[in-house]
């Protein structure tokens, strides 16, 4: 049971471990490309590519039914069960759907293109480069659904090597053809990298399962379950987006474009922070979850672990980003941006409750509870609105932080709440012991932020860093076999007799 046990926690620190990486690696050539593009294209190029980029998404995000994140929960059922025939049948009906909708969203983009050239764009007519980028939407809608059968398969590492050869495309594909076109190289840069992805998605997909697809009637047929969650799940991230875009109207209408770029950076910069070790579940912890949820038991093993890992991991960086904060934002910003420094401090305490709660948010997802997870979205946005609304009107940017944060933890207590009565979850006396340490922890620091200055808050502030950081690397080093074996390579690579 113990070798189980740390087989378990190795293997999900050993995947946050290399998902968190590749967000980093995406981040750090991000900037990179970020610096170079701006140069060549200047404030108004950037904006351009924006515009395209977005809209782009928007009719990806809005005609691919949700099948990139639906259909891995059927798909790992049986990979987990080693029903081989049953998998291959249903793949087929995956790539059959996933075809159909591809085909829909490219005809989407064209259709609705001297519309969004009219909505978008307040000169000139765009409607040709939203018809050239149709093929981009196909491309992504392919792509969306190779990788949920990947994903469902569980090739892990497959997924990372993708998403690498992807953000090395972005760079090499802008920056020749931006040098050379400038501005007129957009659309083709974006359609270039919708290919690279595809094709290196597909070459790995389709050599795991060769291409077959299913027949429209069959698709159709046997893809409804799929088709439902999918639709659910699309439909929570319009509502997510609608609500974005309601707060922020709100902002610029209350306040002014100052309040609401120092609102994104503070939220941005918090949520991407976090992102490092939240990229990990949909890739590798989703899938695992889904090939277990018929088993309650297994179920609240899995997402106990999950989150005793995700609390470990993310709690020491954090304590470092709360304290640290007065430091990194003129670093990465400039002064211009000090006065989000407490919106995001606040703020951060949001994401000890995220990682308590999309775990078990998951748990909704994996047993296909479509309904009832739009409805706890949907709650949440609400939530989150008004919550803007109240305490911005009393404490300014900074309100907007405290509301953020009261929004997670009503997050929090409803998706447990609805788990717990609905899907049997229970938190495990583990998961509750490392919260109480790393919360308590979490809120020093915060308090040693508002209260403390000069030597004192940087001494204070060490020692919490340091106190999140012994605590979580004790507890994982006793967990995993990971420490050992480092130990082991370095005393035989340190050992190793040197041939002359």
């Amino acid at each position: 049971m113990k070798k189980e046990m740390d087989d378990n926690y190795g293997h999900v620190l050993k995947y946050t471990g290399i998902f968190g990486g590749v967000q980093g690696l995406n981040i750090g050539i991000g900037l990179v490309r970020t610096k170079l593009v701006a140069l060549l294209l200047g404030p108004s190029g950037m904006g351009l590519a924006s515009l395209f980029n977005t809209t782009v998404n928007m009719v990806f995000q809005a005609t691919n039914l949700g099948l990139p994140f639906s259909a891995v929960r059927r798909v790992s059922e049986l990979y987990q069960e080693g029903d081989e025939a049953g998998l291959a049948r249903y793949v087929k009906v995956v790539r059959g759907w996933t075809l159909l909708t591809a085909l829909l969203g490219m005809f989407v983009c064209i259709v609705i293109g001297p519309f969004l050239s009219h909505s978008t764009f307040a000169w000139g007519d765009h409607t040709l480069h939203f018809v050239l980028l149709a093929p981009a939407v196909g491309m992504m809608t392919i792509t969306g659904g190779e990788t949920a059968i990947l994903k469902g398969i569980h090739r892990v590492g497959a997924l990372a090597v993708i998403q690498v050869i992807s953000i090395l495309a972005a760079l090499l594909f802008s920056v020749p053809v931006y040098y050379f076109f400038g501005a007129s190289g957009i659309v083709p840069v974006i359609v270039l990298m919708a290919l690279a992805t595809m094709l290196a998605t597909i070459r790995i997909s389709f050599r795991v399962i060769p291409l077959q697809l299913a027949s429209a009637g069959r698709a159709m047929k046997e893809g409804t379950g799929m088709i439902r969650l999918g639709v659910a799940y699309t439909l929570a991230m319009v509502v997510g987006s609608l609500t974005e875009l309601v707060i922020r109207s709100y902002l610029n209408v209350t306040g002014d474009l100052d309040i609401l770029g120092l609102y994104n950076a503070g939220y941005m910069l918090t949520i991407t922070y976090a992102g490092m070790v939240f990229s990990a579940m949909e890739t590798d912890y989703f899938p695992r979850l889904a090939a277990v949820q018929g088993d309650v038991f297994a179920t609240n093993e899995t997402v106990n672990r999950q989150t005793e890992v995700s609390l470990l991991l993310l709690s020491p960086m954090l304590v470092t980003f709360m304290v640290t904060l007065p430091v990194l934002i003129p670093l990465l910003f400039s002064l211009e941006f000090v006065p989000v420094i407490g919106m995001a401090q606040v703020a951060t305490l949001a994401m000890y409750l995220k990682v308590l709660t999309m775990p078990v948010a998951y748990v909704t997802l994996a047993r296909g509870q479509a309904l009832a997870y739009l409805i706890l979205e949907s709650l949440y946005c609400v939530a989150l609105i008004l919550l803007i609304i109240f305490c911005y009107q009393r404490w300014g940017l900074y309100g907007t932080g405290v509301a953020v944060t009261l929004a997670y933890l009503f997050d929090f207590l409803i998706v447990i709440g609805y788990a717990y009565k609905k899907n049997g979850y229970r938190c495990s006396a583990t998961v509750f012991r490392y919260a109480l340490v790393q919360v308590l922890l979490g809120l020093f620091s915060y308090i040693t932020v508002c209260v403390l200055s000069g030597i004192a808050y940087w001494l204070v502030g060490g020692i919490l860093i340091l106190l999140s950081t012994c605590y979580s690397l004790r507890i994982l080093r006793r967990k995993t076999h990971l420490w050992q074996a480092l130990m082991r390579r370095f005393r035989s690579s340190t050992t190793q007799p040197v041939s002359d």
